[in-house]
């Protein structure tokens, strides 16, 4: 009776298993009827508008404030080992079929996974807590409600939307209100800001670097919201959810056929596209603040009212434009943080998950998502700091995390029992490499020049 009773259940989760299979098959085609060749582009793409989130938008606006022009050249030197990083983990996902956790359970140490989904979720954490503090401050400076009747709309938004609306179909809503970062681009182009072209170009291929300790952070701040750890982990889930919605799998690590040709080709495409629109959207964030707020002697600023002033010369509409910036690239983030972070946990005890199974059959991998969301928001009644500054910080804390976590990166791709044929060519090494060698004495010089002013 009890054998009987087992494989009952053991049928029923397979047929519902099968169920959610052809949900999402049939969501994928759904959403590729009638698309342009660019609604077709996937995780590359979304993880590139993820990447300018509320963190992306303060560090880069609190770097144009407060340096004007001088770090622009950061932009085209992270655009490389960006997309060289990125396309990794969309690579390992298409050729495992698995997530980069369940890729360090099965051929690394427990030492190693256990220490990188440590590093990932502590930094996840921090990031939500900072995106979620700004999105809540900004909604507040437009409304006028109570910061904490905000916070916790936004919070209860995200988690809600995450576990009963599948990500396909929001990541298509709120890719809408992202554009309203083209606001920068134009506040960027407008004759009466008086940016200064020849500056801008001669800054952004000349390097200007001080070992200025505030300097150092606005540097390594920089590189960790543009190079995050939970794009590495999301790239790579997204792009094995991808596998299984178009046939060639029947759930995580189960690829069915090998990666062809075209899958890693699109890969490319989608990940050269995605992290060019989002550091171009970081080129005119800065040089928009820049020309707008550093030019006008503001240097500091802490509150969503001080970065939204950027936005003035487009008129009343400029914080309308801004809280919209941030409510939509927060409600696009939020989720890839959680999400990624519910990836690598999900993946390191061998539960079942994947954002196309219902709440249902995943309970745990979506619990776990309220649960980081959770956290991040109850970091907020814990310790106040000014919006502005929480997202440098939490994107400081992303570039000293980033470096090791990219060495691990590369020992996979380069390692041929996991990657078969498909390991890293030439100068996918090279840029890797670099991504590395930037960022790690960035963030090791960060950590010396904090220890010696505390002592």
């Amino acid at each position: 009776m009890q054998r009987r009773l087992k494989l009952w259940h053991m049928n029923t989760a397979a047929g519902q298993d099968a169920e959610d299979l052809r949900n999402s098959r049939k969501g994928a085609e759904e959403c590729d009827q009638n698309k342009t060749w660019w609604q077709r582009l996937g995780p590359g793409i979304i993880t590139g508008a993820a990447d300018d989130d509320p963190s992306g938008i303060g560090t880069y606006s609190a770097n144009g404030a407060q340096f004007g022009y001088t770090l622009l050249w950061l932009v085209p030197l992270c655009l490389p080992p960006m997309i060289a990083i990125q396309e990794m983990c969309g690579r390992i996902g298409s050729i495992t079929g698995q997530g980069l956790a369940a890729v360090l359970k099965q051929h690394y140490p427990r030492w190693l996974l256990l220490s990188c989904v440590a590093l990932l979720i502590g930094a996840n954490i921090f990031n939500i807590y900072a995106d979620l503090n700004v999105m809540a401050a900004s909604t507040t400076m437009l409304f006028g409600i109570p910061f904490y009747t905000a916070l916790f709309i936004t919070a209860g938004a995200v988690i809600l939307l995450q576990i009963f609306v599948p990500y396909r179909l929001y990541a298509q809503i709120l890719k809408w209100l992202c554009l309203s970062l083209f606001g920068y681009v134009i506040v960027a182009l407008l004759p009466g800001v008086h940016n200064d072209w020849p500056k801008i170009l001669k800054a952004t291929f000349w390097p200007h670097i001080s070992l200025k300790s505030d300097s150092i952070l606005a540097v390594v701040a920089f590189l960790g919201t543009t190079i995050s750890p939970y794009l590495f982990f999301w790239q790579a889930g997204e792009t094995v959810e991808e596998v299984i919605a178009d046939g060639n799998s029947d759930g995580p690590g189960e690829r069915m056929t090998a990666a062809t040709n075209q899958e890693i080709r699109n890969i490319r495409a989608d990940t050269i596209i995605g992290m060019t629109v989002s550091q171009l959207a970081a080129l005119f964030i800065v040089v928009a603040t820049a020309g707008t707020l550093h030019r006008q002697g503001i240097t500091d600023i802490n509150t969503a009212q001080d970065a939204a002033k950027a936005l003035l010369p487009l008129g009343p509409a400029a914080y309308w434009i801004f809280t919209l910036s941030m409510l939509g690239t927060g409600l696009l983030a939020i989720p890839t943080l959680a999400g990624s972070a519910a990836y690598a946990v999900a993946e390191s005890a061998g539960w079942r998950y994947g954002l196309y199974r219902r709440f249902g059959r995943a309970k745990s991998f979506y619990l776990t998502i309220a649960v980081v969301v959770a956290l991040g928001y109850g970091i907020n009644f814990i310790h106040a700091i000014s919006p502005i500054k929480a997202l440098v910080y939490s994107a400081a804390l992303n570039g000293v995390i980033a470096p090791p976590l990219m060495i691990v990166l590369l020992f996979i791709c380069n390692n041929r029992r996991i990657m078969g044929e498909r390991t890293n060519g030439l100068w996918a090494n090279v840029w890797g490499w670099v991504g590395i060698a930037t960022m790690g004495p960035a963030a090791i010089y960060l950590i010396y020049a904090m220890l010696m002013e505390k002592a």
